[in-house]
């Protein structure tokens, strides 16, 4: 087996990883309490991506647990969780940030975002993304209060969590270090809005 290849995603940007299938992937918050989106696609044909939503259903649950099956899209298994080192702090009912989430919370001007993260990452791969899939965040932690409020409370991860996936499909993944830097109320998706890197590792 090849020897793992270890990679450093940069605070505020995003990488693409190749999976094959067998193969796994482990992504760590050195730091702690920092966000990770996480996306991935059919490496045979982009038109296929992991879904959140689709894997709601099969896992009768709104977080990602061990042994659990990532579905696509197209409702077929694509990855499964096999270690989960972050406690459980994970969410799958986020989407990703972006240009227009910013100026929501009354942010002026550009800013990073895991959209662009995502696109910019699949573009160094060859491929032209226009749909912006719903992502599974890893270390954010989400709740639904009783009453169905959805918040984002302080990001309590922490420093060396790690969840690792295997791929059941060959996968491109692309991983963000989500930069969400401010620190609306109930919203604060990376602990004091200070953003860290990641590490990747593809084994």
């Amino acid at each position: 087996m090849p020897s793992p290849e270890k990679t450093i995603v940069p605070p505020k940007e995003g990488r693409a990883f190749h999976v094959p299938r067998g193969r796994h992937i482990r992504i760590t918050t050195p730091k702690g309490h920092q966000a990770a989106d996480f996306f991935a696609y059919n490496a045979h044909s982009t038109a296929e991506w992991l879904s959140p939503p689709h894997t709601w259903i099969a896992s009768c649950s709104i977080t990602p647990r061990p042994g659990d099956l990532f579905l696509s899209r197209f409702r077929r298994p694509m990855m499964t969780m096999c270690e989960d080192g972050a406690e459980g702090v994970h969410d799958m009912l986020l989407p990703a940030c972006d240009q227009f989430r910013y100026e929501f919370f009354g942010h002026e001007g550009p800013h990073p975002s895991c959209s662009d993260n995502l696109m910019t990452a699949m573009r160094r791969e060859g491929h032209e993304i226009i749909v912006i899939p719903q992502p599974v965040n890893f270390f954010t932690n989400t709740n639904v209060d009783p009453d169905g409020r959805l918040v984002a409370p302080e990001n309590i991860v922490k420093p060396g969590a790690y969840v690792e996936l295997e791929a059941l499909i060959d996968v491109i993944c692309v991983v963000s270090s989500c930069p969400f830097d401010i620190t609306p109320k109930g919203w604060e998706i990376n602990a004091g809005g200070k953003v860290t890197e990641l590490e990747v590792e593809v084994k």
